[in-house]
């Protein structure tokens, strides 16, 4: 059986104890992981600074070449996985049997992440505002105006607490390599294949390996790697989020609540974005923060959300091959019937209507995983309960809330996507600051743009701009 080693600064480490990674639906074990503990992260961390300062003796050009060298290594390479050799076909197959996503939803997340490899320049470029990268390498230069600013590292690595729930958030970490930031990596316990595959395509490309590690463990290891990190990353729950809210060392990415916004100007023509709300529910199976969980409008609620309904409510689990799965399993025993009976709770609230029931019961078993099939509420008001609720699932509340009201009530919101030609309402929305990312216009919730800053600027979270300046000396 494929074993696949803890990462100690490029060296691969196997430990007693171990983690078995297993098929979803067979039960069959894919792989044994290694499992690193705490005190092995810690120890490890007293050689973070050689992991920057082996980058920072690479031209960021050269790096840059290697990156995007590394995007085809990564999406059709052959590439070592432990005491074993994975092929893109096999790292589908065994991202899509321990995560429960369909195969052909696992190799779009695939092309995501190369795409964002392959045009790492630009999105550099527009994350640093066209600031050349060797001030950041360096810490100071000049700068266009003949003046001299100055950006210093917080930290030699950045650090990433990962989630098995959607392979395309590794998007985020990426930009750290040609950054010259070494990586500090724990893999969720089911999803390690695209930390180890891309370091893998990093290492192919002949980024040093030493700039590398990867822990998978259990949660003992996530909180070493961020008490140890001083600039860390980790996807989680609103409880994640409340737990690390005002620690400037930690960049948190939680539940989005993401929404589409109807303007009273378009709202009589709702029909003509059906296709775009049907895709920002469903896209990726619902599994990720920019996924639709509410739409808001004054008026035609309740015919939106019948047709919302009618066109998801059908969707069944099919088999994770097949070509036209659109849901993925629930892997982890007993989450899909515990989100189910949260959801049940609150729609006994006043208010609130369960459109999708006419079309069979949401929550289907198996003997080794369960699926929730597409759910559509409607909410009368914003305070009915369930308007507040994101799940990993295609779930979305469609909400009646008046124009004057839909700013102030829609709560903190990752991606907005607001319909309207009311000028008074884009000015609005362009003001809130509940709303991370504003789309106006027709635009999918799941559309991003890879040139522009996604939950935060990473520039400003790796580097603290200073002031410099520098004395002729006689």
């Amino acid at each position: 059986m494929l074993h696949v080693p803890v990462l100690r600064w490029g060296k691969p480490y196997e430990s007693l104890e171990v983690d078995e990674v297993l098929h979803f639906r067979t039960g069959e074990p894919i792989a044994k992981v290694s499992r690193a503990n705490g005190g092995l992260l810690q120890r490890d961390m007293r050689k973070a600074d050689r992991a920057r300062q082996t980058l920072r003796e690479i031209p960021c050009e050269q790096l840059l070449e290697q990156v995007s060298h590394a995007a085809d290594c990564y999406e059709n390479g052959n590439l070592p996985l432990g005491d074993g050799v994975q092929s893109p076909e096999d790292f589908v197959r065994q991202q899509s049997a321990s995560t429960g996503l369909p195969e052909h939803l696992c190799r779009a997340n695939m092309a995501k992440n190369s795409f964002v490899l392959k045009n790492m320049r630009q999105i550099l470029d527009c994350l640093t505002r066209g600031l050349p990268l060797e001030i950041l390498r360096k810490g100071y230069g000049v700068e266009d105006r003949n003046v001299i600013v100055s950006y210093q590292a917080q930290t030699p690595v950045l650090g990433a607490v990962l989630p098995s729930n959607s392979p395309g958030v590794h998007t985020l970490w990426l930009p750290a390599v040609p950054l010259q930031f070494g990586l500090v990596l724990k893999p969720g316990p089911q999803e390690p294949w695209t930390p180890y595959r891309m370091i893998a395509a990093f290492i192919e490309a002949g980024i040093p390996a030493e700039v590398f590690a990867l822990y998978p463990g259990q949660q003992d290891a996530g909180a070493a790697l961020l008490s140890a990190c001083p600039r860390s990353m980790i996807f989680g729950s609103a409880q994640t989020i409340e737990q690390y809210r005002g620690n400037p060392g930690v960049q948190v990415h939680g539940p989005g609540f993401s929404k589409i916004l109807l303007g009273d100007d378009v709202v009589d023509r709702w029909e003509d974005y059906l296709d775009l709300m049907v895709e920002s529910i469903h896209a990726n199976s619902g599994r990720g923060c920019i996924n639709c969980s509410g739409i808001w409008a004054s008026r035609h609620t309740r015919e939106i959300g019948q047709a919302l309904a009618e066109r998801l409510g059908p969707v069944e689990p099919k088999p994770p091959e097949d070509p036209e799965a659109a849901l993925a399993a629930f892997t982890v025993e007993g989450v899909a019937q515990a989100v189910w009976k949260m959801l049940e709770s609150d729609l006994k609230d006043g208010g609130v209507q369960h459109l999708t029931e006419p079309f069979g019961p949401r929550l289907v078993e198996f003997e080794r995983c369960a699926y929730l099939r597409p759910a559509i509420v409607h909410c009368e008001s914003p305070d009915c309960e369930v308007a507040k609720r994101e799940f990993m699932f295609p779930f979305a509340t469609v909400v009646q809330c008046p124009q004057a009201d839909l700013l102030r009530k829609i709560g903190p919101t990752l991606v907005a996507t607001v319909i309207t030609k009311d000028e008074a309402l884009i000015a609005a929305a362009t003001d809130a600051t509940n709303i991370d990312r504003l789309n106006i216009g027709p635009i999918p919730t799941t559309r991003l743009n890879w040139l522009q800053p996604h939950e935060g600027n990473l520039i400003d979270f790796l580097f603290r701009s200073r002031a410099y300046q520098i004395a002729e000396m006689v």
